[in-house]
């Protein structure tokens, strides 16, 4: 099978802030939006897609994603709001609050837990089976971005700092409902990056994370703290573009988005340069690089079986023009990935 591309039809109208794909129906894809919106597509019910429904929120909406089942989500906002979401007939349900935006969310099936990010230096720790207040975790500094493995939750922060934690301690504190902790993470670590965190996607295997920086690199560790595998770690330039005027001298763009490949372990990553690029993070290889999208890449997400590429080009603000999105230039491209396109090369 060749592999193929379709663009909604009905992308949102503004910045897309995340995209997240239901765990169970690998066409249902969640989008979340600066103009207050979560939107909810079904990819594949006809030619460009079917936008099933758009859900209204008081605020941007910063993160989202899927819960218990298709018909349940959760939104992180830039009020700080953490909200849950009955995707089968709109109506939200405030969990907790955040006394700043709420930047990152996501959800831990094995546990029932929804872990939010705040500007506010916090984690709060929410069981999605009841409306407990939450456990609110201290944080050293901002949060930019959060990601889950099977057995662990990477936290990129301010300052070059991560923090992994075990989510069995996350867990136990449903317990401690409503109070403010401060737990130890499994591991500290400095970022491998000089240049502050642009996000962090975890291995499908459990066996490490990849980050990103602003500052076009991107460094793939593993979990395993012997000398032996934290020797194994490694970082590397990517999108990047020669200078118009200049052709020595290159542009350096953020790499916005990072994202493994459910089966095949590979991972995607797209940058402000517009360009998606798929790797190899064993071998330590690029394995392709796709045409240029039309703006930036604000966003990305494999769908469960790893079939589908979900990619999200809107103004990124690189050039420093912070003016409003205008319409038509916000765009959402599924990607069908042909036989094999997801595997890794191998060692040289």
């Amino acid at each position: 099978m060749a592999s193929s591309q379709v663009e909604l039809l009905q992308p949102p109208p503004d910045a897309i802030s995340s995209l997240s794909y239901s765990p169970q129906t690998p066409t249902l894809l969640l989008s979340s939006c600066w103009d207050k919106n979560v939107y909810l597509y079904d990819t594949h019910r006809q030619p460009g897609g079917h936008l099933k429904k758009a859900i209204e929120h008081q605020a941007p909406v910063l993160g989202v994603c899927f819960g218990k089942d298709d018909n349940e989500a959760f939104s992180a906002g830039l009020d700080g709001a953490v909200k849950k979401i009955d995707l089968e007939t709109g109506h939200l349900d405030e969990l907790s609050k955040h006394s700043s935006g709420a930047k990152s969310i996501v959800y831990c099936p094995v546990t029932s837990t929804i872990i939010s990010a705040s500007w506010d230096n916090t984690l709060h720790i929410n069981d999605s089976r009841c409306f407990a207040p939450p456990t609110t975790i201290t944080l050293p500094h901002k949060p930019f971005c959060l990601s889950l493995s099977a057995s662990k939750l990477v936290v990129g922060m301010a300052s070059r700092a991560l923090h992994i934690y075990d989510l069995p301690s996350i867990a136990a504190l449903h317990s401690q409902s409503g109070q403010t902790v401060s737990l130890e993470p499994w591991q500290r670590r400095e970022s491998s990056l000089k240049f502050m965190t642009r996000t962090v996607a975890c291995m499908p295997n459990d066996d490490g994370y990849a980050t990103s920086s602003i500052e076009g690199r991107v460094a793939v560790e593993w979990f395993d703290p012997s000398p032996a595998s934290q020797a194994r770690k490694y970082a590397f330039k990517c999108h990047r573009q020669p200078s118009q005027g200049n052709p020595n001298v290159d542009v350096v763009y953020p790499v916005n988005a990072l994202a493994f490949h459910p089966v095949h372990g590979t991972f995607a990553s797209g940058g402000g340069d517009g360009l998606v690029a798929l790797w190899d993070a064993v071998a330590k290889r690029r394995i392709r690089q796709y045409q240029r999208y039309p703006q930036s890449i604000a966003a990305l997400a494999f769908s469960s079986d790893g079939k589908y590429l979900a990619v999200a080009s809107c103004p990124g603000f690189e050039d420093g023009k912070e003016d409003l999105v205008a319409e038509g230039e916000t765009k959402l491209f599924i990607r069908e990935l042909a036989d094999g396109e997801g595997k890794g090369k191998g060692v040289k």
